[in-house]
């Protein structure tokens, strides 16, 4: 039987129990491997990409707790971390070799294995049948293909860790031509090759999953949900999808000339260049500047591939949170289109200090400029649903509003290194770092954690455990601040990024102590995020179990499926939708379902 009919004869089974498991069971014959491994379900396929990205997200902040280690205590050994590195940390000090590799490795799968893959592969997966009224995806087996390229690119990027001469290590936007020549150092080899394929593969993903969301959310709807009856969450998705889908391809380009280059002798980025030891390469003509065009093309579109979910994911929670419609249902959706075509439209103010001609400059200036609007819309409506709101202080609110602070203070600093000007000085220094971190990096974790605590219920029926998630998300948020707030201190004062020592400087040696301090609650932030492990897991066997269909009050679709839906989502008709998203604290009512119809005496405003 197809997947299609399987589906359907599952649907038509029109079962009345509460857990619609049971019909499940007889239509499918499903084994552990069809359930569980290579299953075509879109809420398992968004649990194996959340369990995945969990596993790199606990990797990636170890990795950055270890260098964490080096930057706070150059002068000191640890001969606990020779037992752990071996060769890289020699007499219980991490080699200048180990430290690049760390960075580069902690910043490659926490931008693109976590927040890219992590975050949308896990909510897009999970919500869009869920919210638009669909069985599944437009193709369930491309989304296994989906997660399964993931995961290959997953097993690829971990295998170079363990080479002989150690991961890539030339930075996570690899620029040639450090990425070019196997000579300039170890990770330059093996590592090196290792990390285009694994990223290859993950374009591969990304992009199979953005066609599948794209093709969903465009014609899988159900009767009477026009596209202006989305929730916000959907609406943010679909625009990351289709960032993803345009310029995804163009990293996939520059990778495949750099993997020419690396191997074949071309010259598309290495030019006539002298090198130690070896003199003029006989290369002529290329561009080592077409390289960072060609990543940064992909590169800024890419940070709101990471951001736009979690603003979609937070209007949702803010909403439903402080019993009000969201403010400016359109503009939000107005400005999230605004922001995705700018998004396209900057990348060269990664660039300022590239040579890049000024009055071109001026011009990505203004339209980098340009993006603070659309971002400040987003950023006052968010503030007006919360005021004078009935809020619910749930730990998915919780980092909801904390999203909405990071999104400020770190979006504030994009203003600063947007100015060319003033780049010229912070390109390159910890203020960079700061920015960053803070806006996207932190921002959309704390997205994350949201979509996490609030939809958890929906995805395995039971609850996390609140005192946890408070504890969480304080430690989280204090520390956050506490780590990306001085480093804008550093920047300002010049320190440079990605240096391996800073104590053999007199001008940065006063940062001594500052270092240790970020050093140490990196440390107590990321035992923090143990805990929510913990947390998660455990909740999925023991957690308190969910007794209402609709523990939040929602007005959303995904809240009308049995307690824990099987493949198909409805047992049996799927409902019909006849209002917006956002009926909350109308005509004296709580909330009012996207599926009730609308009153003949009812209020419009």
């Amino acid at each position: 039987m197809s997947n299609e009919a399987v589906i359907h004869a599952h649907a038509g089974a029109g079962t009345h129990d509460a857990h619609g498991d049971h019909h499940h069971e007889h239509h499918h014959h499903e084994t552990f491997i069809t359930k569980y491994v290579f299953s075509q379900d879109h809420k398992m396929i968004a649990k194996q990409f959340l369990i995945t990205g969990m596993f790199w997200a606990v990797l990636g902040g170890l990795m950055s707790v270890l260098f964490r280690l080096q930057l706070g205590y150059p002068d000191a050994t640890f001969p606990w971390l020779e037992d752990i590195l071996g060769k890289w940390a020699k007499g219980g000090h991490i080699s200048a070799e180990a430290y690049y590799a760390l960075v580069t490795t902690h910043g490659t799968v926490l931008v693109f294995f976590v927040l890219t893959a992590g975050l949308s592969g896990t909510f897009a997966n999970f919500l869009i049948p869920l919210q638009v009224g669909a069985r599944d995806m437009a193709s369930p087996f491309l989304n296994m293909l989906s997660y399964w390229f993931f995961f290959t690119a997953s097993v690829v990027m971990l295998s170079s860790i363990f080479v002989e001469t150690g991961p890539f290590s030339g930075g996570w936007t690899a620029y040639p031509p450090l990425s070019a020549l196997g000579s300039a150092s170890p990770g330059s080899q093996t590592g090196m090759d290792l990390w285009l394929v694994s990223m290859a593969l993950f374009v591969v993903s990304s992009l199979l999953g953005g066609l599948n969301y794209i093709a969903t959310i465009l014609n899988m709807r159900t009767k009477g949900m026009s596209m202006t009856r989305l929730p916000l969450t959907i609406w943010a998705l679909f625009f990351t999808a289709v960032l993803g889908v345009l310029s995804f391809p163009v990293l996939f380009s520059g990778f495949i000339l750099l993997i020419f280059d690396r191997n074949f002798g071309t010259s598309f980025y290495l030019s006539d260049i002298f090198v130690n030891g070896v003199g003029a390469l006989p290369n002529e003509g290329g561009s080592a500047i077409l390289y960072q065009h060609l990543f940064w093309f992909l590169g800024h579109p890419e940070v709101y591939i990471i951001l736009l979910p979690a603003m979609g994911m937070v209007s949702e929670i803010l909403s439903v949170n402080s019993r009000k419609p969201i403010f400016g249902y359109m503009a939000m959706i107005g400005s999230l289109f605004a922001i995705a075509i700018l998004a396209f439209l900057v990348w060269a103010h990664h660039m300022f200090v590239t040579g890049l001609n000024p009055f071109l400059g001026s011009i990505f200036v203004l339209l980098t400029l340009l993006i603070a609007v659309p971002s400040a819309i987003k950023v006052f409506n968010w503030l007006t649903t919360l005021w004078r709101g009935n809020i619910r202080f749930t730990p998915g609110m919780q980092f909801a509003i904390g999203f909405v602070s990071l999104f400020i203070s770190g979006g504030l600093t994009g203003i600063w290194l947007g100015n060319s000007a003033l780049d010229i000085h912070l390109h390159d220094t910890y203020f960079v770092v700061a920015h960053f971190h803070i806006v996207m990096g932190v921002a959309s974790m704390f997205g994350m954690f949201a979509g996490i605590y609030h939809w958890f219920p929906k995805m395995y029926g039971r609850y996390l455990n609140n005192t946890l998630g408070y504890v969480h998300f304080w430690i989280t948020i204090a520390g956050a601040y506490m780590i990306f707030w001085p480093m804008h201190y550093e920047g300002l004062a010049g320190m440079p990024r990605r240096y391996y020592d800073y104590s053999i400087w007199e001008s940065f040696k006063r940062f001594g102590e500052l270092n240790r301090f970020i050093s140490t609650v990196a440390m107590i932030v990321f035992s923090a995020q143990i805990l929510f492990l913990f947390n998660f897991f455990y909740s999925i066997f023991k957690g308190r179990k969910v007794t209402s269909l609709n523990p939040w009050g929602s007005n959303t679709l995904e809240w009308t499926t049995p307690l824990r839906p099987g493949h198909g989502n409805w047992p049996g008709e799927i409902p019909e939708v006849h209002r917006w998203a956002y009926d909350y604290g109308k005509d004296g009512k709580d909330f009012i379902s996207q599926t009730t119809p609308v009153g003949a005496d009812e209020s419009h405003h």
